[in-house]
């Protein structure tokens, strides 16, 4: 100190709450020792209690140790630790001055022996009796404390050790279990009759245990050779009493701990000791699943060792088939949810066990992963949380990364409770809400209050959304449902287990698991996890064998990316998503094994929403920009296309877009990729705008998976003859970039509906189309144009067009008669040339009866009839136009509802079969499997093939007779 500051200002500076307190104490040391006392300032600096430590040291300075310890500059900063650390500790010291010997050295770990040894040697014990009163055993666990709690606050980073100080404490726990019961039987008559064992639970039995706790045992008794076994019983009994009794008194030495003893069988309402049989009948029969769970953490701890090791051989094959009991799950659940909402509301969001992303909640999840996982996993059959955490990610359970952020919020969270704990030895989890109290906690961790209060709130919500991902998976809830055999996935087991769940070929589906599990590496690790829950997913689609040969290859692609694996273990969503996926269609699949990163689509209903056509081309735009070799900016465009149709199709399989979101979306795609491939075009061809006009389903927004892109082409006026070729090349490049042939999906453009059709230019002026059809164009080119809007390119140019044909689409009073018969003819002519010999007519989805060309004619008809008069009916879109005629009353009610609804059943079952075959097809399925496949993804349950077949035939008669109604007479 120096001599030019007072004492009050410097104490003050220091950090000393009473400064005046302080200077007071120092100034008798100087009177009584005569000169500047011999203590170092700074070593106050990391104490929690710098007043309670100086008042403390102040008590103890007039023993003779006093001199020893201020000459040991370590020995005094133990003491003071200990001291500032924990009221109770220090007037135990304070008490017996003479205990702080016990810091002279640095504590080291003793172990269970050692500790046993530590209070053998305290309460004289001779021959297994104690020869001090328990008092004797009360201090010598204060003392074991100061011990522990000296290398815990010296440490300088305790969550480096605080597993270690956890199971100093369980040992010294399992130290005062063996001695108390020592004197319980040196108390109870006739103890000698009995066998008793007493079996550490919770976090005594997992060596977890805190400063103060209640430590929970069971206790098991067998009478000796010879001696009744009721009376035994009732000797027992009175020991486990009078052991409780003695741990828990309150004397001048204080308290012990709680003995607790209410997880044993029946819980407070069953007898305190059973006998090993009456336990086996009441776990074998009886037991519930949350003490199967507790169970978990049993072992031996005092008494006789022989007697606990038979109990836990009985019960440690019961806990690891817990799992597979009916409603373990959900119990577990509703449990750990329970328990949060019986937390004060006050004390909610500073409770460190129990509260959301506290203690509980890691300790429930390591436990639920190993009683769900253990089940076929001897390595992660652990019972502490630290060994528990640690084995599940060695084992692949637990990705690394989120284990070291698990390990690190248990661990802080753990001194946390320490700290808390220890400050007044008081068996409490809430953090304090005094600021003082606060920040002595922290000053104890080496931080300030606000930096703890942020550490604590950060670790909350890292483990909270851990837990939740663990917790709720369905990969867990899968794999609980399968059974220990099912998880084992032996040869036998597997093929047994693949016939039941209805695989074709469970050799061939055998060989694939063997391929995906064989090797040692943590990819297969993963793989064991994954495969019995995924053998289940895999049978909820149509082609469990198609599913698994298509993981398989999946897998072997993406085998070096460590975040596919991951993600399907820790995101159980995404795994049961991907089962569904390649168990149902062979154009995901396709897609999928072109580019498999798109599995990470499957995380996300978000990143599943079909973007816009004008996002697409942005991205398509800006993927070209960034190469300046073409062949990479259009493999980058194809890419991209290929990437948004692998989107549409995921959200189409999973359910997540209907008919309309679809054909919309694969329209907006069409038209970025057009525009893409005339922006790539342009590198090569300077040429003037081109606006593209979308026809048919494209230009009704109706496309299928397997649609073209049929399409018109203009250029401004006045444009030169030469600027014209230009146009062409440039369009026809630009189909040749998208249309080409490859390994990704072409969208290939026909503009065969051009006017004098292929025999016409590719590329006309916007005046020339006009003049065409204003003078030339037939009947079908009117109806044509019903389904025309801007499509790409410059959008304008193609209004101009559109604009000036609505005279000639929507012509004033309609058809005439003989255009009528025009119509009808023509149709008829092409039913009859295009539906393909050999397949039957009413299997024929586009051109048979009630099919896409009944309900499109009839729809296009009455457009052609009626828009000139009514506004509403000139729209491209087919279900637009038919909801616009019911409301005019132009049809009924009942006919626009049995043409949608054909209309709408084609279209999927297109759609459907395209998805599952991976190829297009107009034709009804006869192959009762793939028509069981395309039912499966219209959501039709399982084995309702039949129905889908007669609900499509019903729907499209019923279209077929309202067309005959409308189209035909």
């Amino acid at each position: 100190m120096s001599r030019y500051t007072s004492p009050t200002a410097e104490f003050a500076r220091r950090g000393f709450e009473s400064a005046t307190s302080a200077a007071r104490v120092w100034e008798r040391w100087q009177s009584r020792i005569g000169e500047e006392p011999p203590v170092d300032l700074a070593l106050f600096a990391g104490v929690a209690d710098r007043d309670q430590a100086l008042d403390s040291l102040e008590r103890i300075s007039a023993d003779p140790v006093f001199d020893e310890v201020i000459a040991d500059e370590a020995w005094l900063r133990r003491l003071l630790l200990v001291l500032g650390g924990s009221s109770v500790l220090a007037q135990t010291l304070v008490r017996h001055p003479a205990e702080v010997v016990a810091l002279r050295e640095e504590p080291r770990a003793r172990g269970p022996e050692g500790w046993l040894n530590f209070f053998a040697d305290r309460v004289g014990l001779v021959d297994g009796v104690p020869s001090d009163g328990a008092d004797a055993l009360r201090l010598a666990n204060r003392i074991a404390l100061t011990e522990i709690a000296a290398r815990d606050l010296g440490a300088s980073d305790p969550a480096t050790i605080v597993d270690d100080i956890a199971a100093e404490l369980a040992a010294v726990a399992d130290a005062v279990l063996e001695i108390s019961l020592a004197y319980a039987r040196a108390e109870v008559a006739d103890s000698e009759l009995v066998r008793i064992a007493v079996l550490a639970m919770g976090k005594t039995g997992a060596r977890e245990l805190n400063y103060i706790s209640d430590v929970d045992v069971v206790y098991i008794a067998e009478p000796v050779d010879g001696a009744d076994t009721e009376r035994a019983m009732q000797v027992a009994a009175r020991l486990a009493a009078a052991q409780a009794r003695i741990c828990s008194a309150h004397t001048a030495e204080g308290t012990i701990f709680q003995v607790d003893a209410a997880l044993r069988p029946e819980g407070k309402a069953g007898p305190l000791v059973r006998t090993l049989d009456s336990a086996r009948v009441y776990y074998e029969k009886w037991a519930k699943n949350w003490e199967f769970q507790a169970m978990l953490k049993a072992r031996p701890a005092a008494g006789d060792r022989q007697l606990g090791e038979a109990f836990v051989e009985l019960v440690w094959p019961m806990v690891w088939k817990a799992g597979e009991r009916q409603e373990f799950l959900s119990e577990a659940r509703a449990m750990r949810e329970r328990v949060i909402s019986l937390i004060p509301s006050k004390q909610a969001d500073r409770e460190i066990k129990l509260g959301k992303g506290g203690l509980r909640d890691t300790e429930f999840s390591v436990q639920l992963l190993q009683l769900v996982h253990g089940r076929a996993d001897d390595r992660i059959r652990v019972r502490g949380t630290f060994e528990g955490l640690r084995e599940l990610v060695d084992s692949g359970y637990i990705g690394r990364s989120d284990g070291a952020q698990m390990a690190d919020a248990y661990r802080f969270q753990r001194v946390l409770e320490h700290r808390v704990q220890l400050r007044r030895l008081r068996r409490t989890h809430v953090l304090p809400d005094e600021d003082a109290a606060l920040s002595q906690i922290a000053r104890s961790m080496g931080t300030q209050a606000d930096d703890l209060m942020k550490q604590w709130r950060d670790s909350t919500r890292k483990v909270r959304a851990l837990q939740q991902r663990i917790f709720f998976s369905p990969l867990l809830e899968a794999v609980s449902a399968v059974s220990t055999d099912g998880l084992k996935l032996t040869a036998d087991a597997a093929k047994t287990r693949m016939r039941a769940l209805g695989f074709k070929d469970p050799q061939a589906a055998l060989g694939h698991i063997q391929a995906l599990t064989r090797s040692t590496d943590r990819a297969a690790e993963i793989q064991r996890q994954l495969l019995p829950a995924m053998l289940g997913w895999f049978a909820e689609g149509p082609n469990p064998d198609f599913g698994l040969l298509a993981f398989r290859q999946l897998s072997e692609a993406l085998g070096t990316a460590s975040w596919y694996l991951r993600a399907l273990r820790d995101d159980g969503y995404m795994a049961h998503r991907l089962a569904r996926i390649a168990s149902s269609s062979r154009y995901v699949v396709d897609l999928l094994s072109r580019a498999p990163d798109m599995i990470r689509m499957l995380g996300s209903n978000e990143e599943l929403r079909p973007r816009s056509a004008q996002e697409l081309a942005t991205s398509m735009q800006r993927a070209a920009s960034r190469h300046d070799d073409l062949d990479k900016a259009i493999a980058s465009v194809r890419a991209l296309r290929r990437s948004e149709l692998c989107r549409i199709a995921l959200a189409d399989v999973l359910g997540l877009a209907d008919l309309t979101a679809v054909g919309t979306a694969l329209s907006d795609l069409a038209s970025a990729t057009i525009d893409a491939g005339l922006f790539l075009a342009r590198r090569e061809i300077d040429a003037c705008d081109v606006g593209v006009i979308a026809l048919g389903r494209w230009g009704g927004y109706e496309m299928s998976y397997s649609s073209d892109a049929d399409c018109m082409f203009v250029v401004p006026d006045g444009v030169e003859p030469e600027e014209i070729t230009k146009a062409t090349s440039l369009v026809r490049r630009a189909a040749e970039i998208v249309g080409k042939p490859g390994p990704d999906p072409a969208l290939v453009i026909d503009s065969d509906l051009r006017p004098e059709g292929k025999g016409g230019p590719q590329v006309r002026t916007v005046g020339s189309y006009i003049a065409y059809y204003d003078k030339w164009a037939s009947t079908w080119e009117a109806q044509m144009l019903l389904r025309a809007r801007p499509g790409a390119g410059n959008r304008e140019l193609a209004g101009r067009v559109l604009e000036s044909t609505d005279r000639f689409r929507y012509r004033d009073g309609g058809l005439t008669q003989q255009q009528v018969v025009e119509i009808r003819k023509l149709k008829a002519r092409m039913e009859k040339e295009r539906i393909p010999r050999g397949v039957a007519r009413d299997r024929h989805l586009k051109l048979g009866p009630g099919g896409l060309s009944d309900v499109e004619w009839t729809v296009q008809l009455l457009q052609l009839q009626h828009a000139h008069a009514h506004v509403e009916l000139r729209t491209p879109s087919t279900m637009a136009a038919l909801d616009a005629l019911a409301e005019l009353d132009l049809v009924t009610a009942q006919q626009a509802s049995r043409l949608a609804g054909a209309w709408r059943r084609a279209s999927e079952l297109r759609d459907a079969m395209m998805l599952v075959r991976g190829r297009a097809s107009d034709s009804m399925p006869a192959d009762a499997r793939e028509l069981a496949a395309i039912a499966d993804v219209l959501g039709y349950p399982t084995g309702q093939a039949s129905r889908l077949d007669d609900e499509t035939r019903r729907l499209l008669r019923r279209a077929h007779e309202v067309t005959e109604e409308l189209f035909w007479t």
